[in-house]
């Protein structure tokens, strides 16, 4: 029996789902023009300094490190709403910028379904894992390897957060995989929840507050 979704399954999927709003939009060539977006580590420097100039700093680091916080935030949230609400992983190894901004889209929607994979939990890890990692390996500027794992798993947990506080319902399932999956691979050690509502407690900083007016993030382990 194969675990392989169906394309029209996957792309209703990731159609629900951008319902929510805000980072769980994943295009696909059904829903928007496939004019070339470039791939994801292609791109990713020009959104860095996008970054950079936007907040007014010429440290490269904090362009890298904040767009790539952003980044993962835009692949955690819609794998981990379709993995709850549809019980389908999608593959993200297609994924790449939609435009000139910092949107995403697959060119092809394809995806796995969760209850018939080894380990859901590992699937939905590695899907988001393999294109941050692909991205990380193109960066032109040294970041550290614990504070890029620290920017995925706050991601992870604040897309968590948003999917909870607009799907109440999901708070056991939700709160059992975020947990499960900050056990795994680099996330492992990266932070911890601190509260009911997915609050949560990083172990290293993304850099914003290097920013002229960055100030720390709510998670940040800068603050008291």
């Amino acid at each position: 029996m194969t675990d392989e979704a169906r394309p029209e399954q996957v792309a209703e999927a990731l159609r629900d789902v951008a319902r929510l709003g805000g980072f769980f939009a994943l295009d696909t060539p059904a829903t928007r023009d496939t004019d070339d977006g470039g791939g994801l580590r292609d791109g990713f420097a020009a959104r860095a300094r996008a970054v950079n100039d936007r907040f007014g700093t010429a440290e490269l680091r904090v362009g890298v490190s904040v767009a790539h916080l952003g980044l993962a935030a835009r692949l955690w949230s819609p794998v981990l709403a379709c993995a709850l609400l549809h019980g389908i992983v999608p593959t993200m190894s297609a994924v790449e910028w939609s435009g000139d901004g910092t949107d995403l889209r697959l060119t092809a929607p394809r995806g796995r379904l969760a209850e018939r994979l080894p380990s859901p939990v590992e699937a939905v890890h590695a899907e988001v894992d393999d294109v941050l990692r692909d991205v990380e390996a193109g960066l032109s500027v040294k970041v550290a390897p614990g504070l890029l794992a620290g920017n995925s798993a706050s991601a992870l947990v604040g897309s968590a957060a948003q999917l909870l506080r607009t799907r109440p319902a999901l708070r056991g399932p939700l709160t059992r995989l975020t947990r499960e999956l900050l056990e795994t691979g680099r996330l492992r050690g990266t932070g911890r929840i601190t509260g009911p509502r997915l609050t949560f407690r990083r172990n290293s900083c993304c850099l914003f507050y290097r920013a002229p007016g960055g100030g720390t993030c709510g998670d940040c382990c800068l603050t008291g």
